[in-house]
């Protein structure tokens, strides 16, 4: 399987304004394979969905400028087909608009990276079948 992923490199899009968070999403996405690109804002986050097209998105769900729920919702109707991760630490009401807006998986901080991986396997592979 990685020499699949080595041919066919996907591209992961971390938006993400904690720097260590951020970080170690980038690292441990790399290691599993996959090129990221990452925006330490949402309104970076919304340039760079503008520059390029993804694979999977990655995003907090509270950030300055533009929050997660506004980017879900801003791709979800420009690129429905793009998969979307959301992270956050705010429990409940946080998954309850991102679900709202389509997030395809939701995850609370701290989050178990193998569930993680497993989120990130299973959008990507689905949305390229």
């Amino acid at each position: 399987m990685s020499k699949d992923k080595a041919v066919d490199k996907r591209v992961v899009l971390v938006v993400e304004d904690d720097d260590e968070v951020r970080s170690m999403l980038n690292d441990y996405l790399t290691f599993l394979g996959y090129e990221t690109v990452t925006a330490a804002d949402g309104l970076e986050g919304l340039n760079r969905i503008k520059e390029r097209p993804y694979d999977l998105v990655i995003t907090d769900i509270a950030m300055p400028y533009v929050s997660g729920i506004g980017i879900i919702s801003i791709l979800k109707k420009e690129h429905p087909e793009i998969p979307v991760i959301a992270i956050t630490g705010y429990g409940y009401h946080a998954e309850e608009l991102a679900q709202e807006k389509n997030a395809d998986y939701i995850m609370g901080k701290p989050f178990d990276v193998q569930k993680l991986k497993e989120a990130v396997e299973k959008l990507i592979s689905s949305n390229h079948e």
